[in-house]
């Protein structure tokens, strides 16, 4: 049996994830329009936007810790930097996919990305961000980042500027990100560099 070519753009990373993503966008339509859910999940959206939220917690901790809290955000704030650039402009390039939308849900609009849908950058340096402050502040400091992380990443398919399987793949792509800037992380902080 022949079977039809995709159009391009059209399930370009298969009719599976096509038909995943239909199922969770489906699930988010109820909340759609609805004003607490709009107003958190956009809300969330503009703060993922260059990472802001995440560099606000750098901030904080300057602010709180002083020379201790500065030393680990310059380290934060620059591995954070660097999974943005593997992800914006590394793997983003090689997927190429379409978006959802252009600017958002009606209603919901928000920044115009630039970028490739696939993966999410919102996800994935949320989950990223996850990791590492988890690893310089502590295990129970994840009860804090985890649901910003959900929350930001949940947006993105609220908002309709990812597919949900766009945002699975960031999270997935931060979260093993993570994984070596959090060594990368102990490594710098250990050494006199920025002392």
């Amino acid at each position: 049996m022949i079977r039809a070519r995709p159009a391009p753009g059209r399930y370009q990373l298969g009719p599976r994830l096509a038909s995943f993503d239909r199922v969770v966008d489906r699930a988010f339509e109820p909340m759609r329009g609805r004003p607490a859910p709009d107003t958190v999940f956009r809300a969330a959206s503009t703060l993922g936007d260059m990472s802001l939220v995440w560099h606000l917690v750098g901030v904080a901790r300057v602010m709180i810790e002083g020379r201790r809290g500065l030393r680990r955000s310059l380290v934060f704030a620059g591995l954070l930097g660097a999974e943005s650039l593997v992800v914006n402009q590394g793997m983003k390039r090689v997927f190429n996919r379409p978006r959802p939308t252009i600017a958002g849900e009606p209603g919901l609009e928000v920044r115009r990305p630039r970028t490739s849908s696939f993966p999410s950058g919102h996800a994935s340096s949320a989950a990223f961000a996850t990791v590492v402050l988890t690893d310089q502040e502590g295990p129970r400091s994840a009860l804090l980042w985890t649901p910003i992380t959900i929350v930001v990443a949940a947006s993105r398919i609220h908002v309709r500027v990812h597919h949900a399987s766009d945002v699975v793949a960031g999270l997935a792509v931060g979260a093993v990100l993570g994984v070596a800037g959090r060594a990368v992380s102990r490594r710098l902080l250990r050494s006199q560099l920025l002392a």
